[in-house]
């Protein structure tokens, strides 16, 4: 009774619903998306009232959740701001990020169609001036406490326990692809590789578009459309990644930066997911498996809100391309690979595709 009377839910929830921008803080999402957020998960965390006790609402136990989610605070602080038990939290946690993770993905990360990969081309060339990119890809470490009996499976070069968040986004940043839960010793290059989607890609069979003219290139020969990624990928046909080094001529720095520009999406898709999701600014005190739960829901809820609450709403969040990291590159590439890479660098320096600006920007770095 004293939840039901004195629950942080109880207090806040009927109020925040008259004030937008407060409930917008609290829940990191308008008052909109949660009601459809509700619509959509409610019935499958639905308890059924006993003689003992009232169930827990669906919207108490998604507040529980998203509060989890924003802050990054501990169930124990739950418990007292929400007056459940701790295991209780942990429980509601878990089954609500399942949950969200099995309702919404369908919706909001469903395997992308040849349409959908011509519409994320032409969103990056409209926004980062890349042609025939389909998408941008990389790795985020997931900071988790040390698992029992792991040895230094889950240990990684920044010196911390992660899993992997393998991730490739669209211009909107959006994420399109996901795949959680590698050990973090593992290379980004590896568990691409063997991820369901790295393995389609090496082996060519995605359904993306067929080989296309780029841009304002109509007599030239037809390129397959790429992911970008960063120098710990593998280049492929379907994979650029800049060149490697510092002793590199004009065109191929020229080449690094425009690629660099759609690149950085995968970044600033990253940086937006911590800042709205505070449980990754700090160790998931819980399983791997929890946390893969975990950050899964996160994720497809990043999608869920920034389509309904815009591409604005982290206020100008802004990535510069001089924080993207450099990490030492993989050898071995085809010689197609490297002559589709080739194709795209005469590309960018060709006068009537060059950015008026991008002289000056590596002359500058």
């Amino acid at each position: 009774m004293k939840r039901i009377e004195e629950g942080q839910f109880q207090v806040t929830f009927l109020t925040l619903r008259q004030y937008p921008e407060e409930f917008f803080k609290y829940f990191r999402m308008s008052i909109t998306s949660f009601d459809t957020l509700i619509l959509l998960v409610g019935k499958y965390i639905q308890k059924q009232n006993t003689n003992m006790r009232i169930s827990i609402t669906p919207e108490e136990r998604l507040t529980v959740t998203i509060r989890y989610l924003a802050t990054g605070t501990n169930f124990t602080a739950l418990h007292f701001e929400f007056l459940m038990g701790v295991s209780t939290i942990s429980r509601i946690v878990l089954e609500t990020c399942d949950v969200i993770w099995q309702i919404l993905q369908p919706i909001e990360m469903a395997a992308p169609t040849t349409q959908d990969w011509l519409e994320i081309s032409n969103g990056y060339f409209k926004t980062s001036q890349f042609p025939n990119c389909v998408g941008a890809v990389d790795g985020k470490h997931i900071r988790v406490e040390c698992p029992k009996n792991s040895g230094t499976l889950y240990y990684n070069y920044k010196q911390y326990y992660s899993l992997i968040l393998m991730a490739v986004c669209d211009s909107n940043y959006c994420f399109r692809i996901i795949d959680v839960g590698s050990y973090g010793k593992e290379s980004d290059c590896n568990i691409f590789k063997i991820s369901s989607f790295g393995k389609k890609l090496y082996s060519n069979q995605i359904n993306f578009p067929p080989d296309n003219n780029l841009p304002g290139d109509d007599f030239g020969e037809p390129q397959p459309f790429v992911i970008v990624g960063d120098e710990a990928f593998a280049l492929n046909n379907n994979l650029l990644r800049p060149f490697p080094g510092r002793s590199l001529n004009d065109q191929r720095r020229i080449f690094n930066y425009r690629l660099s520009r759609a690149r950085q999406t995968i970044e600033c898709s990253f940086g937006i997911l911590s800042q709205k999701w505070r449980v990754f600014q700090t160790s998931i005190l819980v399983d791997p498996d929890m946390a893969t739960t975990i950050t899964k829901a996160c994720c497809v809820l990043h999608n869920f809100i920034r389509r309904r609450d815009g591409y604005n709403i982290e206020h100008t969040l802004s990535c510069p391309l001089e924080c993207i990291t450099e990490r030492r590159g993989v050898g071995n590439s085809s010689t197609s690979a490297k002559d589709v890479r080739e194709y795209f660098v005469k590309y960018v320096n060709d006068p009537s595709h060059a950015l008026s600006w991008q002289n000056k920007v590596i002359r500058k770095s």
